[in-house]
């Protein structure tokens, strides 16, 4: 039996894409549960800044890299980089990633090539770089605590819940997400023999700043009515599940991908109005 499962006390940690809204809420989750964190961030110099100084805060080691997940280069450099910092990786959270809203029609190969890029190539890339440093960690751990079980290494990949439901305008960045789910079961079953468990978290409605911007009529209101639990996710909601996923609790855990939605991807898509005094 494993001692204080939910714990990430000591172990060592990369967030991909962690300057802002969910990777960053993802990053202070992981410290406030033990973790020492390397967080990666791309043009969000301020809000990176910030999470390292959260984290160290709470007695948590902490480094920010900037990099363009874009890039094969970066992606490993970003992972030597955080090992370098940390002294091992035993947990990868792949948040980096692009959207935009577009019709089918309209979509330029540069647009269609650069969410790709980051979105799929980019965790691709990074999972290739991670696995020989987990594989390593667990090697150690082995040698200094031989009567210890290693629960494995972990890499948790982000895709949405548009990977299982149609959007307008979302052709290219759903597509994205479908390749996301494929790649984490695939690479599950690959990488079981080296001991090291591939989930994905499939994310609904979550309430990051970028809403705010990109709408200036959203309002909290506006989130919770298009959710069925009755309110909008926020990015400390995914960091519970993250911390789970990463923890040595979830060590029987690998190839699933968990749609975190608030019953979204559950409910018809039909517009149907319950009889007034029903719940």
């Amino acid at each position: 039996m494993l001692e204080k499962p939910f714990r990430l006390d000591g172990k060592c940690i990369l967030v991909v894409g962690a300057g802002t809204g969910i990777g960053k809420g993802v990053a202070l989750e992981l410290a406030r549960q033990g973790a020492d964190v390397a967080i990666s961030y791309s043009g969000s110099v301020q809000g990176a800044a910030d999470a390292v100084e959260q984290i160290k805060g709470m007695g948590r080691r902490a480094v920010a890299l900037q990099a363009n997940i874009g890039l094969v280069a970066d992606c490993r450099r970003v992972v030597d980089e955080a090992v370098k910092y940390l002294g091992g990786l035993d947990g990868l959270f792949n948040n980096a990633g692009l959207t935009f809203t577009k019709p089918f029609e309209q979509v330029s190969e540069e647009e269609f090539n650069r969410i790709y890029e980051v979105n799929i190539r980019g965790q691709f890339f990074t999972c290739q770089q991670a696995v020989p440093y987990m594989v390593k960690r667990g090697k150690e751990l082995q040698s200094r605590y031989p009567n210890r079980p290693w629960a494995g290494g972990s890499i948790v990949n982000m895709s949405s819940v548009h990977g299982a439901a149609g959007f307008f305008g979302h052709s290219v960045y759903a597509g994205t997400k479908g390749a996301i789910n494929a790649f984490g079961r695939e690479l599950a079953v690959e990488l079981c023999n080296q001991h090291i468990r591939v989930n994905v978290l499939a994310p609904g409605s979550i309430e990051v700043a970028s809403y705010f911007k990109s709408d200036p009529n959203y309002t909290r209101e506006m989130g919770n009515s298009m959710v069925p639990w009755g309110r909008v996710g926020l990015p400390e909601d995914v960091g519970y599940l993250a911390t789970y996923l990463l923890s040595d609790a979830a060590e029987f855990m690998t190839g699933h991908t968990l749609y975190f939605d608030g019953g979204l991807t559950a409910k018809m898509a039909i517009d149907y109005k319950p009889p007034e005094g029903a719940r």
